[in-house]
């Protein structure tokens, strides 16, 4: 998978296409990513010992990794990732700045 927990990424389709956040949890046996912000439905809970209340609250759900796009922390734009190997190491790179994203 291309994205990991804390990378910055753009969603590319959807409902909240244009909107940029953070990656909160990534699930990658269903090729899914819970983006901060994005995707926000209605929880219905009911009352409980740490929500007395219950009440409807608004939570982020999973959306697909093809939906979102990650942001190069140089340039700040969407870009696509490449795999290589420097220094005996597996490494993310940017392919239009052609920059290491991982150190």
């Amino acid at each position: 998978m291309f994205v990991k927990t804390g990378d910055k990424v753009k969603v590319i389709a959807g409902k909240d296409k244009g909107k940029e956040g953070t990656i909160l949890s990534v699930n990658k046996k269903n090729n899914k990513v819970v983006v901060e912000g994005i995707n926000l439905v209605k929880k219905h809970q009911k009352p409980s010992q740490t929500n007395p209340n219950g009440g409807i609250n608004d939570q982020e759900a999973a959306i697909d990794a093809s939906n979102v796009m990650l942001i190069d922390p140089e340039t700040n734009q969407p870009t696509r990732i490449s795999h290589e190997v420097i220094d005996g190491k597996k490494v993310r790179v940017a392919k239009k700045s052609g920059k290491a994203i991982d150190k």
